[in-house]
């Protein structure tokens, strides 16, 4: 029978979560790195024991981990333990690591000041399709990076970063983080990815250039309402049966393009709110979508006190709430735009993690909720691996 595996990374560590096709009972094993914010986890499509994971902190610094056995045994590419600790004894991160190419230049601050950009942290690695020992990775301040080595070595792809509009971005509030990659299945030369707050951008030939694809989003607290950048998208998804069908949260809006980016046209319908940071398309239905809306931009937390996420079976505009096994009372979690995922079963899995701690999973494409485990920390992100 095939499995799943659930990749949770938390404000304190990671967690592997196992269960077999049935996704019943769950096999728990963490906190992997505890102690650390773990940004984000995600296996390899090729080889799905190959895992990646974005250990970082804001004293220690940045490391990625690689498991070559499912999340059981970790090492750090390319460094030695010892290299991890710095002469007295305290831990030491490899930010070095992500170099930005040549001279970095600047970028707007908060205020509308010039910052220059510099490296923070790992928040997206998204492994090749074809090829276990590449992945990409979004950092922040916004660049992507790529390894062919299995993470041994990053190189920058500075093509998007020197983008004429570069020295317009500015940070969304969780910093200037590049938060979502995504590949096409039909065309390795495009990737799409995301940023808070420039907005959507496509490449068509493998990260050499880049072009902002925010054509229809409006975003009323920017000067220029439908400017080409500056619009804080907030997650991005995609069903890879249809790649140029694409799915956005954005920090108001929920969007859809069928054009790849070209134009993007709302579809929030009746959301009863449609802020909110993630987003999923089932495994199986390109036109079925998942969302979990968050009351608004400065009230992080579900409306009503209700853990509802909302399910569309028409790409958008008509929507159904599911809260079967969900709490639908004195409930004010968030849900950030990495921690929803899908696995590929039959039927599809959905699972979700709040920063509260719980982390809940459907065997059944929403329609019946539980808890694969609710006293985790604030959970990050989320990875559903399909085991054969």
């Amino acid at each position: 029978m095939s499995g799943v595996r659930v990749l949770v990374g938390t404000k304190k560590g990671a967690f592997v979560c196992t269960s077999d096709g049935k996704r019943e009972n769950w096999d728990i094993t963490g906190p992997h790195f505890a102690g650390w914010e773990l940004y984000h986890l995600k296996g390899s499509p090729v080889d799905p024991n190959r895992i990646y994971a974005s250990q970082t902190s804001g004293w220690f610094g940045q490391i990625i981990q690689r498991s070559d056995d499912g999340g059981k045994t970790w090492a750090t590419p390319g460094s030695k333990p010892e290299d991890l600790v710095s002469e007295q004894g305290w831990p030491k991160g490899e930010s070095n690591k992500f170099v930005y190419e040549g001279e970095t230049g600047t970028h707007q601050h908060f205020d509308g000041t010039q910052k220059p950009w510099e490296f923070k942290r790992v928040w997206h690695l998204e492994p090749s399709l074809t090829d276990p020992d590449t992945v990409y990775a979004g950092v922040e301040d916004a660049a992507i990076f790529k390894t062919t080595d299995g993470a041994k070595t990053w190189q920058e792809l500075p093509g998007l970063r020197n983008h004429r509009s570069g020295p317009n971005w500015q940070p969304g509030a969780g910093g200037m983080c590049l938060h979502t990659i995504l590949q096409d299945p039909t065309n390795a030369d495009r990737l799409h990815i995301a940023i808070s707050a420039a907005g959507a951008f496509r490449t068509d030939d493998g990260g050499k250039t880049w072009a902002p694809k925010n054509a229809g989003l409006s975003s009323q607290y920017i000067p220029d309402p439908t400017a080409e950048i500056g619009h804080c998208v907030h997650r991005i998804a995609m069903h890879p049966s249809r790649p140029n069908t694409l799915y956005m949260q954005k920090h108001w809006d929920v969007m859809r393009t069928d054009s790849a980016g070209e134009l993007w046209t709302e579809v929030s319908g009746n959301l009863p709110t449609d802020f909110g940071f993630a987003i999923s398309v089932h495994a199986h239905e390109p036109e079925t979508i998942y969302v979990l809306p968050i009351k608004n931009d400065s009230e992080h937390f579900v409306p009503d006190g209700k853990l509802r996420v909302y399910r569309s079976r028409s790409g958008g505009n008509d929507w159904e709430a599911l809260t079967n096994g969900l709490p639908q009372q004195n409930c004010y979690v968030n849900v950030l735009r990495g921690a929803m995922s899908v696995d590929s079963l039959d039927k599809c899995g959905i699972y979700f993690g709040t920063t509260s701690g719980e982390v809940y999973a459907s065997a059944d494409a929403g329609d019946t909720w539980k808890p694969i485990g609710e006293h985790f920390p604030s959970v990050l992100s989320v990875e559903a691996q399909t085991l054969a």
